[in-house]
């Protein structure tokens, strides 16, 4: 009898422990993960038809982006800053890296491969759904070589987000 009520307890507590509700606190309804389809309307981007970002928000506004395409060619996720700036709406400024291809298959075999070739930087204004399941934003793309110069003219997207 003592080992099925431990047993029990066990039970219940691991699955109240995977479980997760979400906030109800306004001001961090934000923070947490989600999965969004974005697309560019202008840019560089704006050919690639199914691209997807995953998002984390953090208290303290911090936040990591990375998307679907981030392998090809190898660049790191985007890190940046979040903050409320109305009841439901936010607005996030993130930067990432990325890289140009070796010229040759020689460079790869001599130890180079993918060097830095500049940074993006996104800013993003989000409106968060009455009950805070899911997003619509606007993001401006901003492409710029290692110099700060830009590459291109600003781009612009509008997303849509869930949580995860």
């Amino acid at each position: 009898m003592q080992y099925q009520s431990m047993a029990t307890v066990l039970t219940a507590l691991m699955l109240t422990s995977c479980t997760r509700a979400v906030s109800v606190d306004a001001n961090h309804y934000i923070v947490g993960a989600w999965h969004g389809s974005v697309q560019f309307s202008s840019g560089s981007l704006a050919a690639t038809k199914d691209l997807e970002f995953m998002y984390v928000f953090n208290v303290g506004g911090t936040m990591t982006e990375s998307s679907n395409y981030d392998g090809a060619p190898p660049v790191p996720p985007a890190y940046g800053i979040w903050q409320q700036v109305g009841e439901r709406d936010y607005k996030a400024k993130y930067l990432f890296y990325f890289t140009k291809p070796p010229a040759s298959f020689d460079e790869i075999a001599k130890g180079n491969g993918w060097s830095p070739n500049g940074h993006g930087v996104l800013t993003q204004a989000i409106k968060l759904s009455e009950d805070g399941l899911s997003f619509e934003s606007t993001i401006r793309l901003q492409m710029l070589d290692q110099s700060g110069k830009a590459l291109e003219p600003e781009s612009t997207a509008v997303a849509k987000a869930e949580r995860v």
